[in-house]
């Protein structure tokens, strides 16, 4: 998600002033987060965004900013951009959008080690070599991070930091790439990002959902949206209005990029 996904650090020309009332969307996105974006606009955030705009008849600008702490302090809080695509519904100091698509975390293993059926209450965890993506030491951690050390399960698991080394291209995807590699033997990972990678891996992979037996607690499935500044109610109202009309069209672009889907 690109959850549910983290914060910080100017990477672009950043505009100070909102410009949707101009005949513009300024949009703030990461420019090397693929399958979500980059600055070739290749990510399915991207191609979302480019049919909203179109939509509204609007061209797009981008302020690209890494997804790191303080993301939100630094763009919208400070009117760098007027919107915000790949965040978790309801998140606070911001207005959120009717949500476009429901995902959820997942197992990644090698279709070669025939791990079907993992729970995160499987026996199988407490042996295997696991990777967890991380934000960092602290309770902003992911909820597969979480679930599993509320289990006990903390000796043989790895961690693999949602930032990652950003002089890479697609940092968070090396959590994927270690499972191909062989370096661990299941790896728990937003689903989007899984989705995209791991059909591109030379080695056979399989992605199965992640079943939360505790998702009051731990919830592993989250609806995604798009965040305005709060006062920008009339950007929210017409936002909304294009996910509604072009659902099907936006629907299209998630399984073009295998976006698992989540009813959960």
């Amino acid at each position: 998600m690109n959850i549910v996904r983290p914060w910080l650090i100017a990477l672009g020309l950043c505009w100070t002033t909102s410009t949707a009332a101009q005949g513009s969307l300024t949009v703030c996105a990461d420019p090397n987060n693929l399958p979500f974006s980059n600055q070739a606009r290749q990510g399915f955030e991207n191609k979302i965004v480019e049919l909203l705009a179109k939509d509204l008849h609007k061209s797009v600008r981008y302020v690209w900013w890494a997804q790191r702490r303080g993301y939100v302090r630094n763009t919208l809080s400070e009117a760098k951009c007027d919107l915000w695509p790949g965040v978790a519904r309801g998140v606070e100091r911001i207005a959120t959008t009717r949500p476009y698509y429901r995902s959820t975390y997942v197992f990644v293993t090698r279709a070669s080690s025939h791990l079907q059926g993992l729970t995160l209450d499987d026996p199988r965890l407490r042996t295997l070599s696991i990777g967890v993506q991380m934000v960092g030491n602290d309770a902003n951690n992911t909820p597969p991070a979480h679930a599993i050390a509320s289990r006990g399960i903390v000796g043989n698991v790895h961690g693999y930091m949602l930032y990652g080394n950003y002089a890479q291209p697609n940092p968070p995807a090396a959590i994927v790439k270690a499972v191909a590699d062989g370096d661990i033997d299941v790896a728990m990972v937003w689903g989007p990002l899984a989705g995209y990678f791991a059909p591109r891996s030379a080695v056979a992979l399989a992605v199965n959902p992640i079943a939360s037996a505790r998702p009051s607690t731990w919830p592993m499935a989250f609806d995604v949206s798009m965040g305005v500044q709060p006062h920008n109610t009339a950007l929210l109202d017409e936002v909304d209005g294009v996910l509604e009309r072009r659902k099907p069209d936006i629907e299209k672009i998630l399984r073009r990029y295998s976006v698992p889907q989540s009813n959960s």
